[in-house]
């Protein structure tokens, strides 16, 4: 497997900034590509190692390219996770006024987050999307559009200034990033641990969603992240993203897990990985019974009981 990590390009995105505070990047070759399809894809051909991608935003939520390209195609497991702070520039060619733009671009992701912004300061601009926030930059470079939201430290990789900074709609807005491989072995608990899965209901009916995600609650196993994603196969039909806290090694989470197995005609497990940020999980069980030293105790009775040393 080449020592290489794919990533959103090109040069000069957010998720580029993200992917260099991986310590491990300094004995990777960073490979810019056009698309979260296209990173994913190079680690399923064999091309990549693994590749670095948008998972989520703390604005507009989950980023609902990644979320379908995990969900299909040949499996793939999350192995970190980064989380960006987020503020944008507009980034022009030098000697743009404000009053000269016209036209704008950025990801699409950007546009919810700067929308406020762009209502009082550019009401009458048309835009149009980017492939990435840094591509954008590079239409602007090359005279497509009048101006970019991106990054300010892309500005001086394709030759442009920033007019205003600081831009963002929302205070503390984050970006998640995750490092995607081919399935392997989980790493080890750290304590602060957070686990992926997508589930397929077996039938629609009053609570079946609600059926679902009692495996989680009744073992006290908090949920993070709850995304309903079209299956494809008509109006209705859908399969969910999670991410719960704890570990696949956890008692709670792994019994959690052997539940919606025996209850979902499909479970795709997308990894268990540590936190961002977060040096230990606070489990908040909602009654008792939901620790791992009891769901060890209760196992162990159990044997006893098989075995007639009650």
């Amino acid at each position: 497997m080449p020592a290489s990590y794919a990533y959103l390009g090109p040069e000069g995105t957010f998720t580029e900034v993200a992917l260099r505070t991986l310590p491990e990047t300094a004995t990777r070759e960073l490979v810019p590509v056009v698309s979260v399809p296209a990173a994913l894809d190079a680690v399923r051909n064999g091309e990549a190692e693994a590749a670095f991608v948008p998972i989520e935003n703390s604005v507009e939520g989950g980023i609902t390219t990644t979320l379908d390209e995990l969900v299909a195609g040949e499996p793939l497991m999350i192995y970190r996770e980064v989380l960006l702070d987020i503020t944008f520039a507009l980034l022009v060619r030098p000697g743009t006024a404000l009053s000269e733009i016209k036209t704008v671009t950025a990801h699409p992701a950007a546009q919810p987050q700067v929308r406020n912004w762009m209502k009082a300061h550019l009401p009458d601009v048309t835009w149009e999307s980017s492939a990435s926030n840094a591509d954008g930059a590079r239409l602007v470079q090359e005279g497509r559009f009048d101006a970019a939201f991106a990054g300010e430290f892309a500005a001086e990789r394709y030759g442009l200034v920033p007019l205003v900074t600081e831009i963002h709609d929302a205070e503390n807005a984050q970006t998640r990033f995750v490092l995607v491989g081919r399935p392997a072995r989980p790493a080890a608990p750290t304590g602060a641990d957070k686990t992926s899965v997508v589930i397929w209901q077996r039938e629609d009916h009053p609570g079946a969603l609600m059926e679902l995600l009692q495996q989680f609650a009744i073992r006290g196993v908090n949920l993070m992240l709850l995304q309903s994603r079209p299956t494809g196969k008509g109006i209705g039909d859908y399969c969910f993203a999670i991410d719960a806290e704890g570990h696949i090694a956890d008692r709670r989470v792994a019994e959690a897990l052997m539940g919606l197995k025996r209850a979902c005609p499909k479970v795709r497990f997308l990894g268990s990985y540590p936190r961002a940020g977060v040096a230990v999980t606070d489990v908040r069980p909602l009654r008792t019974g939901t620790s791992d030293d009891e769901f060890v105790a209760a196992s162990d009775w159990l044997a006893r009981c098989q075995d007639g040393r009650f």
